[in-house]
């Protein structure tokens, strides 16, 4: 069998510590990398990582996560309440670790807190599942496309409401948020420029 050999940061995901703890164990002997590339960089034998880490260690890193979303801070009741019923669904449902990511923010923005720490953690392997109300909290165009990556990551996606619209509801609903988010910017720029003037 070809032994595989990993990263500092990869090793430091796996035993869910920083890469400085994992220096302090190389310098204290506790724990010492297997070898380093030409380049000086460390490499650990992934097989001695696994070894050393207790089996059920990254089963808990795997977490449940609820995301809620709305547009605007006057949703916010609308955003305790989505919480409130995904929280609700997963501890009727015994899902473990759960963590509720709110958001504020459009469906077209791409660079909201919440949605970047959601595919962040995704993509280091941390969530089992991730719960919505509706498909289009997650992004108003390109939900499917993150589903889709999530399940690469053997991430599940479960969706309470998957209410089917017509192609007349979902193009209304997509042109409005689309001159939603256009007519704010244009306020938001000419606000600005006032700003400036003044």
């Amino acid at each position: 069998m070809i032994e595989k050999y990993i990263s500092i940061k990869e090793a430091s995901l796996l035993f869910g510590v920083t890469t400085t703890t994992l220096r302090r164990w190389e310098k204290n002997e506790v724990f010492l990398p297997h070898h380093r590339t030409l380049g000086h960089h460390r490499r650990y034998k992934l097989s001695s990582v696994l070894n050393k880490i207790k089996p059920n260690k990254i089963i808990l890193k795997r977490k449940t996560i609820c995301y809620a979303r709305v547009s605007s801070h006057d949703q916010k009741e609308d955003l305790n309440r989505q919480s409130k019923v995904l929280y609700d669904f997963c501890s009727k449902n015994h899902f473990e670790n759960i963590e509720v990511i709110n958001d504020l923010g459009s469906g077209l923005n791409f660079k909201k807190k919440g949605l970047n720490k959601l595919i962040k953690d995704i993509i280091e392997n941390k969530v089992d599942k991730i719960v919505l109300t509706h498909k289009d909290r997650l992004l108003q165009f390109g939900s499917d496309l993150l589903i889709n990556i999530a399940k690469h990551f053997n991430t599940k996606t479960i969706i309470l409401n998957e209410k089917v619209q017509s192609f007349e509801e979902n193009l209304a609903s997509d042109v409005l948020e689309i001159i939603t988010v256009f007519s704010a910017k244009l306020y938001g720029s000419r606000s600005h420029k006032n700003k400036q003037l003044i």
